[in-house]
């Protein structure tokens, strides 16, 4: 961890656990070291801040690309480990960026709907987190926030109400992403649309119930 992500990460535990009712359920799911694919609905921009300070090891966030050309926010994200993407996250530029810290092995927080839910349900997502998967070879690990009555989009600020974070079971993807090494460029989109649509029912079946599973 870099010392600025170290005391983010030391704060945002404080908080969450002083001012709000945090659960964090089954963050073993999640290797400690390797590649790997966080994918979470998204709820509220606490989510960040939850799913990365429920983890022992460090997260990479995805940014837009026009906020790291500030002279302020743009060290401060890169001191976060952001990564400079489009909103969708499946531009060429953004998806390099992506799949670079993959290779480095890094943990990569993505959320496949793009932005902030309107409502507190699961929005379609985009396209970008079923490419990221199919040209990774890291395993996804599918996340359920439940931050929306604490800070949703109806909220100009924070109020002390529950939240809730939980880590599903690693997707490897091994079989699929097989297959597209050898079909026909025009079937592709048809994959990674299966690979997507996968990784958000996953998403949406996670319950915040400890003995669920």
């Amino acid at each position: 961890m870099t010392p600025l992500y170290w005391l983010a990460w030391s704060a945002s535990r404080l908080v969450f656990r002083n001012l709000f009712q945090c659960r964090v359920y089954h963050p073993e799911r999640v290797p400690l070291n390797g590649p790997v694919i966080l994918a979470a609905n998204h709820e509220s921009y606490l989510d960040p801040p939850l799913v990365g300070s429920s983890l022992p090891r460090p997260v990479h966030y995805l940014a837009r690309e026009d906020l790291f050309s500030n002279r302020l926010s743009g060290p401060f994200l890169r001191g976060l480990n952001s990564v400079p993407v489009d909103r969708g996250g499946g531009g060429a530029k953004g998806l390099k960026n992506i799949l670079e810290r993959l290779l480095n092995g890094d943990a990569i927080l993505i959320f496949p709907e793009g932005t902030r839910t309107y409502d507190g349900t699961m929005q379609p997502a985009k396209a970008g987190i079923g490419l990221s998967i199919l040209k990774s070879h890291a395993p996804v690990v599918p996340v359920r926030v439940w931050t929306y009555n604490a800070y949703g989009r109806h909220r100009r600020v924070p109020m002390p109400d529950m939240i809730a974070v939980k880590f599903g079971h690693s997707m490897p993807f091994d079989a699929v992403r097989e297959k597209a090494k050898a079909c026909p460029r025009p079937e592709w989109r048809a994959l990674y649309q299966q690979v997507t649509n996968e990784t958000m029912a996953a998403i949406a079946s996670l319950r915040p119930v400890r003995d669920e599973d």
